[in-house]
């Protein structure tokens, strides 16, 4: 049976929080809100539980999940050959709207999908998912809805599209808009923005000024 805890109440909201990162210990998902949408987040380290959490999106291989982290110091350990543009990237708008996909460290023993190497992270600006991904470590988090439905903006649309999937709901009330992160690959030489979401191709290009946009 899920258990559901209102992180607008301090002390429902460290119950939540403690319940949540035991749960990810054990190998269960959790759905937690972020800046964008909410998520479902997994062990990134367990490959059983990522691929209950692409299960229970009713998800391919083919769309594996990104990674969020609770911060930016933390992709040392993740990420190779990250340039200085995607440092500064990361300098200008972390926490935030912005997705980096990356060339992961080959000793990660990780499996996240079929990411040919590669790794999508982003480092959320809402407190409750930084402080489980403090607690916890990097997890595997995607949009909390089934594969082809809206993503949700809160907790109410989440738990009822994945219901007793997941073993731990955290309330932090309506997300701020339904508008994705936006997506920049730094894994070559000069950025790309693979999807234009909540950050401009405009912002991103005062940063980074060669950014190129995929067709």
């Amino acid at each position: 049976m899920a258990r559901r805890y209102d992180c607008s109440d301090a002390t429902d909201r460290a119950t939540g929080l403690r319940e949540a990162a035991s749960a990810v210990r054990r190998g269960e998902l959790v759905v937690l809100p972020t800046d964008t949408v909410y998520g479902i987040g997994a062990d990134a380290f367990s490959a059983e539980a990522v691929g209950d959490l692409l299960e229970a999106k009713g998800r391919g291989r083919g769309m594996p999940s990104p990674v969020l982290v609770g911060s930016p110091n933390t992709l040392h350990g993740l990420v190779t050959d990250f340039s200085e543009q995607a440092w500064e990237l990361v300098d200008a708008f972390w926490p935030g709207a912005l997705t980096l996909v990356a060339k992961h460290q080959p000793s990660l023993t990780w499996d996240l999908g079929e990411t040919r190497g590669t790794v999508a992270v982003r480092m959320p600006l809402h407190p409750v998912a930084i402080e489980l991904l403090t607690d916890f470590g990097p997890m595997a988090v995607s949009s909390a809805n089934l594969t082809g439905h809206p993503s949700p903006q809160d907790c109410d649309a989440a738990q009822e599209m994945l219901g007793d999937s997941v073993s731990v709901y955290l309330d932090g009330g309506p997300t701020p808009a339904a508008v994705p992160s936006s997506i920049v690959d730094v894994t070559g030489k000069i950025p790309v923005l693979l999807r234009a979401g909540a950050i401009s191709a405009e912002e991103l290009r005062k940063v980074v000024p060669e950014l190129e946009v995929a067709n």
